[in-house]
């Protein structure tokens, strides 16, 4: 009876997703493709030396979004149903007063919490950071950031003349403020995305953080396990921060998302009623990286998922909307493959890292270590007030991995459900 129920959950489930990818064809006025900047292309020769985003772009047939644009608290173009700071909320049940089917057009209630600070680890320099930051503030009734741009190498790096490290940071702070308004924010800027550079932006990051009272760091990079990985996992220890990883955009581990010392945050799928843009469920993101590293030792907070992990470090720990066809709005005006676009969707697990860290941070638990906040996480993970256990999707390798009850290498704990457990 227990394998009936199952097979009946998973086919009802898959004509409610059919019908949602059915009247997503018949009802959105553009077309896309998902278009992957150079920024996150993992080249051979950058194993273990260089770093890439995590960044994936949903662009329309016609090169550009098109419309009126809306009044501010609201998307820029309507009808598309992509997602807001407030429809975000809405869904992970960071507001008092959810709306009913957490519609983008129509949900306004954005999150008012965070303190201490948070970090944003990044690579080259985008001058247009505050700039852009003020103007996705102002479209979504933000407040106005407290907001600063560090040179991690004491001056200001070279731009990345491809565009895509600057659209990274783009999303990397106006995501992370979204989630937790009331935080300081930093945007720490690497001089090139080499490993080298990039964490020693990552350690005075950290450094800035708990001078600040604490909070989180955010890393939206990484690239493909190696075996010296291990000799760097020590860098992310500062006592009072918490630091995240994207989990990567493809089958497999990544690093630093495998340390031991990171909360890794993977990537989830959203499906809303194309013609309603009401939410109808959470699934995961079939391109969403995770799964056993191939170098670090399982960590004592997942000593609870022992069986599915076995003796190895898994991948993720927790989850957020990453699949680029649900993607979140970003603004930014640089110069993006030799086009200035403005308005942006933008996927990948570029997106959960900065928001998973804006989101423990307006939690207010403020552990003194990722270790800490694991712990925390772990403890709480079959809670339905503190996560959504993602029950329904496949992932990894083959896509030989499924989501289901409990702890998956597809999402980890599941997805935020309120600030509770975190």
């Amino acid at each position: 009876m227990k394998g009936t129920g199952w097979f009946l959950t998973i086919a009802v489930t898959a004509c409610l997703l059919a019908f949602a990818q059915t009247g997503t064809a018949q009802g959105r006025r553009n077309k896309g493709h998902i278009l992957v900047p150079q920024s996150s292309v993992a080249r051979p020769a950058d194993l273990g030396v260089k770093a890439h985003t995590h960044l994936l772009v949903m662009m329309p047939e016609v090169g550009h979004f098109t419309g009126t644009p809306q009044p501010s608290e609201l998307p820029p173009f309507p009808g598309l149903f992509f997602e807001t700071p407030a429809s975000i909320a809405c869904v992970y049940h960071l507001v008092q007063h959810a709306r009913p089917g957490c519609n983008p057009d129509e949900t306004a209630e954005n999150p008012s919490g965070g303190s201490g600070a948070i970090a944003v680890i990044d690579a080259f320099d985008d001058p247009n950071a505050a700039h852009d930051l003020a103007a996705f503030s102002a479209q979504f009734g933000l407040p106005a950031a407290d907001f600063q741009v560090v040179f991690a190498g004491g001056t200001r790096p070279l731009v990345d003349p491809t565009g895509g490290w600057e659209l990274e940071e783009s999303l990397d702070i106006e995501w992370a403020h979204a989630m937790a308004p009331k935080a300081k924010l930093f945007l720490v800027e690497a001089n090139s995305n080499s490993f080298e550079d990039l964490l020693s932006a990552t350690i005075l990051g950290a450094n800035l953080v708990a001078s600040s009272g604490g909070g989180q760091v955010s890393m939206s990079w990484g690239g493909g396990e190696f075996v010296e990985e291990t000799l760097f996992d020590a860098i992310f220890t500062t006592p009072g921060v918490v630091y995240l990883a994207s989990s990567g955009d493809g089958p497999g581990v990544i690093w630093p998302s495998a340390s031991p010392n990171v909360v890794s945050a993977g990537g989830t799928t959203i499906s809303r009623d194309a013609d309603s843009g009401s939410f109808l469920l959470e699934n995961s993101w079939q391109d969403t990286g995770g799964g056993p590293s191939q170098v670090e030792s399982r960590p004592r907070f997942q000593d609870r998922v022992g069986h599915v992990v076995k003796n190895a470090r898994g991948t993720p720990d927790i989850s957020f909307d990453a699949n680029p066809n649900t993607g979140v709005w970003v603004f930014d005006t640089n110069p993006f493959q030799g086009q200035v676009f403005s308005w942006f969707v933008v996927g990948g697990t570029s997106v959960s890292a900065p928001s998973l860290a804006g989101i423990i941070n307006a939690a207010g638990n403020f552990a003194q270590s990722s270790e800490a906040e694991n712990e925390l996480i772990y403890k709480n993970m079959q809670k339905p007030f503190a996560f959504r256990d993602i029950a329904y999707g496949t992932c990894g390798l083959n896509i030989g991995d499924f989501a289901g009850p409990g702890w998956d290498f597809c999402t980890g704990v599941g997805s935020a459900s309120g600030y509770h457990g975190k």
